[in-house]
């Protein structure tokens, strides 16, 4: 009964956002055991407790930027529309352009951006946060960040990970820059 809801909603997912969770539903047929352990995961991605939408999109897109080249990015940007994200800050993450952004997306931005590269500037970002939102915006902007992350790398892991797609914001194709040139 578990597999059987737990395929429904992995469908309706797939279509609500016209992303492939096939090598999901492979881990739900060949091990039920692992899909349920990796489930909660899904609902740790969506943690947000004390930064603001935009803040925590631009640190989700961060993420997903840093392993996928295209339909785990297209999911998240997805999401941050549907979530309330203004195209033009979901643009500007996209393209790693700070001067496009609002300040909450450019912290969110900057502290993601920062942790990816590992970069000795982390520490100073994370004050950043942890002076405009407090702990709970560090956490939240972690989560964020590394949840972005785990997915396509998982996908990718499991050998599903084959398509390379442009990323559009509202149908209109975007460029986008992976790293600082």
């Amino acid at each position: 009964m578990r597999s059987w809801i737990a395929r429904r909603t992995l469908r309706a997912f797939a279509r609500r956002y016209g992303y492939d969770v096939s090598y999901l539903e492979m881990m739900l047929n060949c091990s039920p055991s692992a899909f349920f352990k990796f489930a909660p995961l899904m609902k740790a991605a969506a943690h947000r407790e004390a930064v603001p939408i935009d803040a925590s999109f631009a640190a989700k897109i961060v993420g997903a930027l840093a392993e996928d080249c295209g339909p785990c990015t297209q999911l998240v940007v997805d999401m941050a529309l549907e979530a309330g994200m203004a195209k033009d800050q979901i643009e500007a993450v996209l393209r790693r352009d700070p001067r496009a952004m609002n300040d909450a997306t450019t912290l969110g931005f900057r502290f993601a951006d920062a942790v990816v590269r590992r970069s000795a500037e982390d520490d100073e970002f994370r004050d950043a946060v942890r002076a405009q939102w407090g702990q709970k915006g560090v956490i939240d902007l972690t989560l964020a960040l590394q949840m972005g992350r785990m997915f396509p790398m998982v996908k990718a892991g499991l050998g599903y990970a084959k398509e390379c797609r442009r990323v559009t914001v509202s149908g209109h194709n975007v460029d986008v820059v992976k790293q600082a040139a």
